[in-house]
């Protein structure tokens, strides 16, 4: 392994004399790659939040209203994940305002207690804790098979890993969220300031052995002037609305970056509305990162920062993409 991970740039190519990619990102081949995603099951799961969302011993419930669905979600006293319908089963009261005491949500409007058990016609949802994201199952809303639990990649080990969970919501529908992912071909063009030096190796169906395998991916992060982070990595879209990144060669092996997107209510004018929750799960063999690991609490804001910036372009492009397809002058 080399001491260091940065490499310096010898021949760097400004961002209009960049080799145009636009013969590649053929619009059939998203469209295939995003009806692949498409048919594949998501058990009814849908992400709500991150673990940290709901800290144990949290005096406050999480409130989310996913495909029309009002959900609230709380931990009990011993840390279970419960999730259930969003109003009060007695008038309707917001139960997402209702305080948390030693495990039993309180409502606020006539103290009926919850502990997570059916009571008064309230029945919980499956809910799923994997310890970065948490998840709740709507079997009206998904319409599909239920499966026990969400579909999940393989991720690094969160003994040795740093997490950190970024949402942010745009005007579009999950699967403009998903295209987006898998078109990585606009990555240095659209983030010229984290990427470059980008070549997609593989697209899906280009083997025949292998026809559902993901897009393969040479790029640099760039870190500061010349120096940049070599890598390799694959994304894959494990179910309808999720495409995951998986660094495959080059620092970080292991590391993962998962991309959900979540139906929300529209919005006042009847617009979609879609909360995406990236999870970067960043892993390293280096000896250095486990002082990285001890300072994760100061690493994740940065995390979330460089999510941000890069999810401010991709929802302009998600956003973009619905309103085409509203208007009918989407071309892909």
């Amino acid at each position: 392994m080399s001491p260091l991970p940065l490499r310096l740039r010898r021949d760097p190519v400004p961002w209009d004399r960049m080799r145009p990619t636009w013969r590649e990102a053929r619009p059939p081949l998203i469209a295939a790659a995003l009806a692949r995603a498409q048919a594949a099951p998501s058990g009814n799961w849908y992400v709500i939040g991150a673990s940290r969302d709901l800290p144990p011993g949290g005096g406050r419930p999480l409130g989310r209203t996913v495909a029309g669905v009002e959900v609230v979600a709380w931990r009990t006293a011993d840390g279970i994940l419960v999730a259930g319908p969003g109003a009060c089963p007695h008038l309707g009261a917001p139960l997402r305002d209702s305080p948390v005491q030693c495990g039993t949500l309180v409502c606020r409007w006539h103290g009926l207690p919850l502990d997570g058990a059916p009571f008064a016609g309230w029945h919980p949802y499956p809910a799923y804790d994997d310890g970065v994201l948490l998840w709740v199952r709507l079997d009206e809303a998904g319409g599909e098979a239920p499966l026990d639990r969400p579909v999940l990649p393989a991720r690094p080990d969160p003994r040795t890993a740093v997490d950190a969970v970024y949402t942010a919501v745009g005007r579009c529908e999950p699967e403009d969220v998903v295209a987006n992912r898998l078109d990585p071909w606009h990555g240095a063009w659209l983030h010229p300031y984290s990427f470059v030096d980008l070549r997609v190796l593989d697209v899906p169906g280009a083997d025949a052995a292998a026809p559902d395998e993901g897009f393969t991916v040479e790029v640099s992060f760039k870190v500061a002037g010349r120096a940049v982070v070599p890598v390799q990595a694959v994304f894959t879209a494990p179910e309808p609305r999720t495409v995951v990144m998986h660094i495959t060669q080059g620092e970080g092996v292991g590391s993962v970056v998962e991309t959900h997107a979540t139906p929300l209510t529209p919005d006042a004018t009847g617009r979609p509305r879609t909360a995406v929750v990236e999870a970067v799960i960043a892993a390293s063999t280096r000896p250095g990162f486990t002082a990285a690991r001890l300072a994760a609490p100061l690493l994740r804001p940065f995390m979330r920062a460089t999510a941000a910036r890069l999810w401010r372009d991709d929802l302009a492009y998600a956003e973009r993409r619905w309103a085409l397809r509203a208007a009918g002058r989407f071309l892909g």
